[in-house]
């Protein structure tokens, strides 16, 4: 019986003048390797086109009947002869991408023959093994990692996120931070990317802020209080970091996340303002007060005093606190004709001289707060530089 099986073996070749009937017949008796020989070069004839035409449905009918064979070595050659062929047949493609991990593999990875809606199938009846391997699936289309983000679990996820080819959208990052914020992995892989937006940006870093503060270690260390009031200064600077970071469409989008939430409060604004961060200032200005952008800018620029003054007064700006405003809003026209750096350290040092002998109440008294954080933090960074400039030029 052995030598029978090699002899057949021996004669199975799939060219043009086999009968592929007899493949059916033939695999009753032959051995699993050599079965999966066979299985190749069925696929290698079927794509190749080298089957007559009659003979090409007989061909697809045996690749079927090898889905059913109980070896997976011959199901995997099929899997491996078919996944990058651009005309292989997809019904057989979609069982092979459901069989066991290392015979979908190939084809999940590879099969351009697969479409959108296949893999979103795929995602929402696989296995967590077949949502790993969509995920990492070179140039993942939007809509299955979309489903992907929708029901994956947090290991499936983050080989999504770590897939830099995958077509991932705004939305579908927002909805990952939604379902995984607490997730530090997944946070760390949000605020890695470069396109992640910036409403979402802000709200990880709220929850980390968050996270932080309710830290067993941190709690033992300093009152609740005061991990409160550092946690809310680090986010602050982290807002306006980020209020610098964006631009075009993005801005109007990250001001209006950020009015919702009511953080465009006077020290934040501030904040941005003497930070040099005009443009995220203007709209968020114009966001406030209801003025076209334009015009507001233009105010800004080059208005009068009362054009200034009333500008502010319509986004909730009085007292003392519009005169900070008015007086920084001065100081950087002033700043925008110096022909050096160091513009923040120059406004910022300006308006603690000019305000910190004003009795302050609690708004004034946040905003001189803020205003010299920021200027002890511009000096600390002007100092860092210098020290690595002589570090350089020593060596």
């Amino acid at each position: 019986m052995r030598r029978h099986r090699r002899h057949g073996a021996q004669k199975i070749s799939w060219g043009a003048g086999v009968i592929v009937e007899a493949f059916l017949r033939w695999t009753d008796k032959a051995r699993s390797g050599d079965r999966a020989k066979a299985a190749k070069a069925l696929a290698q004839a079927y794509l190749e086109a080298t089957l007559p035409k009659e003979k090409q449905a007989s061909a697809y009918m045996a690749m079927t009947y090898l889905l059913d064979d109980p070896s997976p070595k011959v199901r995997q050659a099929l899997a491996e002869a078919l996944a990058s062929a651009h005309d292989a047949p997809r019904a057989i493609l979609m069982a092979l991408a459901e069989d066991q991990p290392e015979i979908a593999c190939p084809v999940i990875l590879n099969s351009p023959v697969l479409r959108e809606s296949d893999l979103v199938d795929l995602i929402g009846r696989g296995s967590s093994v077949t949502r790993a391997l969509i995920g990492a699936r070179p140039e993942l289309a939007s809509g299955a990692c979309a489903a992907l983000a929708e029901i994956g679990s947090e290991c499936e996820v983050a080989i999504l996120l770590e897939n830099h080819c995958a077509q991932i959208t705004p939305f579908t990052l927002r909805r990952v931070s939604d379902r995984f914020w607490e997730d530090s992995s997944i946070r760390n892989l949000l605020l890695d990317r470069d396109d992640l937006p910036a409403d979402v940006r802000h709200a990880l870093v709220l929850h980390v802020g968050k996270a932080l503060a309710s830290a067993a270690m941190v709690c033992h260390v300093i009152t609740a209080a005061r991990a409160e009031r550092i946690v809310r200064d680090a986010s602050d600077a982290a807002i306006a970091l980020i209020a610098g970071e964006v631009s075009g469409p993005d801005i109007p989008f990250l001001v209006e996340h950020l009015r919702k939430k009511g953080e465009l409060t006077p020290a934040f604004l501030i904040h941005v303002l003497c930070s040099g961060k005009l443009d995220f200032f203007a709209e968020a200005i114009s966001n406030l007060s209801g003025l076209e952008e334009r015009r507001v800018r233009s105010i800004l620029a080059t208005g009068r005093h009362h054009a200034m003054k009333a500008l502010y007064q319509s986004t909730g700006l009085f007292g003392t606190v519009l005169e900070v405003f008015l007086e920084a809003t001065l100081l950087w026209r002033d700043a925008a004709e110096m022909p050096y750096g160091g513009a923040v350290h120059e406004v910022s040092a300006r308006l603690i001289q000019k305000f910190s002998k004003v009795d302050a109440d609690a708004n004034l008294h946040e905003l001189l707060s803020m205003i010299e954080k920021l200027h002890i933090g511009d000096q600390r960074q002007r100092a860092r530089s210098f020290a690595h400039d002589l570090v350089a030029e020593a060596a």
